[in-house]
Order: C-alpha cells, then sequence, then structure tokens
C-alpha cells in the first residue's frame, strides 16, 4: 500500500492508495470504531456498486453503520440537500462522535465534508473517492462546500478529513467518459509542478486502455498533499492549483453545471491559461504546444462558441478575486506556475479562441 502523508500538526491524515483497498476499510478502521455511529454518504447508485458491500463488511467487524443517499449530479450541492442530509443526521440519532464516510465523487465529497464541518460544529469524515477527479483532487485538502446560484463553491469550508482511502479499481465500474474526465486534473499536476511527469502523461494517454492510473493517482497526490501541507487554505502556493480552474469554472457557471464535466472544463481552462502565458511572454511557443498536445490526447467535447462578455460575470465572482484583482494561474515553464495579478478580462476574452 502507499501511503501520503499530509502534514497539518494535529489535524495530519494519511492518504491510502492501493487496487482493492475498499475491502481493506474496516481493518483499516478498527483502531477508530469506539461504538460510534458510521454514516455512509454516497449516492444510490454507487451504494449498489459499492456501498451495501462495504456497508455490510464494517457491520460484520461490529461498526453501527447506516447510510444517506444524494441526488446525482451537481444539483445535490445545493442548500436544500444540505439541510436534508443534517436533518437525516439527526434522525439517524448521530451525534459528536459521529464519523461520515463519504462514498463518492467531487459532489458527494463536497457535501457530505461541508455536512461534517457543520453538523454540532464538526464530526469527523474520512473521502473514499470514487472517481478519478476526487482521488487525486477533492479528496486531498479539506475543502468543502456547496454551490449557489451566484457561482460554484460559493459557500463552504476549509474542514479536513481524518484520512482518505482510495482504491483505482473503482474506476473499472465507472463510465470511461467519467474517468477520461478526470485526466484533466493529472494533466494539471504535471504542468504546475513536475514537467517530467507530464511527459509522461502524455505518453501514456498514446493508450488509454493502459493507463496506469495507480501510478498516476499515487504521484498527483503527493503533489496534492505536498502543496496543502505547506498552504492549507489557500494563501499562497496552494493557489497553483488553480491552474484552468478560473476559465474551466466559468465554462461550467455559463453552460450549466452538469453540460460540461469539472476536468473537461478545467483542461479547456488550461488551453486558455496556456495561450495567455504565451501571450504575458512567460511561456515558450513549444512549452505552449507540448501542453495543447497532452490536453488534445483527452476526447474532450465539442462547445459553441463562447462569448467572453457573457463568460466575465462568473469570472469576476470568481473566488480567486480579491478587491477586485483577479488572481490568475500562469506557466512559467512547465513543472512551473505563478500567479499573475496582470490578466486582463481583454486577454481573458482573447484566450477564448483556443476553444473554438
Amino acid at each position: 500500500m502507499n501511503t501520503i502523508q499530509v502534514q497539518l500538526g494535529e489535524r495530519s491524515y494519511p492518504i491510502h492508495v492501493k487496487s482493492g483497498l475498499l475491502k481493506d476499510v474496516p481493518d483499516l478502521l478498527t483502531e477508530t470504531n469506539h461504538g460510534q455511529k458510521w454514516i455512509i454518504i454516497t449516492q444510490h447508485g454507487l451504494m449498489e456498486l459499492f456501498g451495501f458491500e462495504l456497508m455490510s463488511n464494517l457491520k460484520e467487524k461490529n461498526f453501527n453503520t447506516d447510510y444517506i443517499t444524494l441526488p446525482v449530479g451537481e444539483a445535490a450541492k445545493s442548500m436544500k440537500e444540505f439541510s436534508n442530509v443534517i436533518s437525516q443526521l439527526t434522525e439517524l440519532g448521530c451525534d459528536r462522535s459521529t464519523t461520515v464516510l463519504a462514498l463518492g465523487g467531487g459532489v458527494v465529497g463536497d457535501i457530505a465534508g461541508f455536512a461534517a464541518s457543520t453538523f454540532m460544529r464538526g464530526i469527523g469524515y474520512l473521502q473514499i473517492p470514487t472517481t478519478l477527479l476526487a482521488m487525486v483532487d477533492s479528496s486531498i485538502g479539506g475543502k468543502t462546500g456547496i454551490n449557489i446560484a451566484e457561482g460554484k463553491n460559493m459557500v463552504g469550508a476549509f474542514y479536513q478529513p481524518k484520512g482518505v482511502l482510495i482504491d483505482p479499481d473503482i474506476l473499472k465500474s465507472l463510465p470511461k467518459g467519467e474517468v477520461i474526465a478526470g485526466l484533466g486534473e493529472v494533466i494539471k499536476y504535471g504542468a504546475i509542478r513536475d514537467a517530467d511527469f507530464l511527459k509522461e502523461i502524455s505518453g501514456w494517454l498514446d493508450d488509454i486502455v493502459s493507463f496506469p492510473f495507480e501510478k498516476a493517482i499515487k504521484r498527483a497526490s503527493e503533489i496534492k498533499a505536498e502543496i496543502v501541507s505547506k498552504d492549507e487554505r489557500e494563501s499562497g502556493l496552494r493557489r497553483l492549483l488553480n491552474f484552468g480552474h478560473t476559465i474551466g469554472h466559468a465554462l461550467e457557471a455559463h453552460l450549466g453545471y452538469g453540460r460540461i464535466r469539472h476536468g473537461e472544463a478545467v483542461a479547456l481552462g488550461m488551453k486558455c491559461a496556456g495561450w495567455i502565458s504565451e501571450r504575458l511572454d512567460l511561456l515558450s511557443k513549444e512549452d505552449v504546444n507540448q501542453l495543447n498536445t497532452t490536453i488534445n490526447k483527452l476526447p474532450l467535447p465539442e462547445i459553441e462558441h463562447v462569448d467572453g462578455v457573457h463568460l466575465m460575470p462568473f469570472i469576476k465572482t470568481d473566488k480567486k478575486s480579491e478587491k477586485g484583482i483577479l488572481n490568475f494561474v500562469v506557466l512559467e515553464g512547465l513543472g512551473k506556475a505563478a500567479i499573475s495579478t496582470n490578466v486582463s478580462e481583454k486577454l481573458i476574452q482573447q484566450s477564448l479562441k483556443v476553444l473554438n
């Protein structure tokens, strides 16, 4: 088993990565089982695929286990569904000793983590991600949140899990499109922090069927853990993880949540950010071509012409804006990201041409 540590003092926690790990969950958690309630928060389909077996295995090891299901898609990350989860936790007799198991992708992890952060002023939770995107990104680092009409993840909290349990074998049970969408975030890690990793990813993408997911997840998790350990609350270094996200999030909001997958939107956002980096004389044409060649190996969706004027309101309400100044992540070379406050609205609008 590969174990990576997120170093946050008393709130440090492990990330375990191992094929077949889901079956080992009861043994991994035995020392923390003190008779409290364990609540699996997931979606109905995932409960059928993995959850009922997990719950049965936990009960065999004397875990007092129950479950709560959420709707599918970004619609689950709403005030209404958040309130429903809190009500169900109360109805199930949960208290401050209760531990939540977030079994699902980023949507489940975000709302389950946010519910855990607020229920009785905070209870413990663990992330068991079931999508590639969640495995390499949202399950690590303690970002939780829900969406409102004005933007994605506008309400939330930094609330670290007690651990992250990653089983790459889960990906075999998911639709190919869901898995491929997460590769956008994997590419991001190479682009911002490890040029050699980016080169490896590019080679692996020539044969997606044989893509070494466990190896890629391990390296991406190491990079995420290193950054979070140094900057938990996104005051500096952690902002680099937003490469491709400013435009990516805006595309999600503009097109409508569910019309484009997050990882796909980030991949398109990275192409725009690469173009902007070149225009600012920070990134060479050769590096831009290498980044785009890697991204273009993904079967990304074709999107209709995006009007930059319509996209800008979403960018202006982005959480990366401070006092009207946008902190935009650019590349000063492959594997070397930086923050720029010199990215104008005009430049962002011009960059959208790379999507057409």
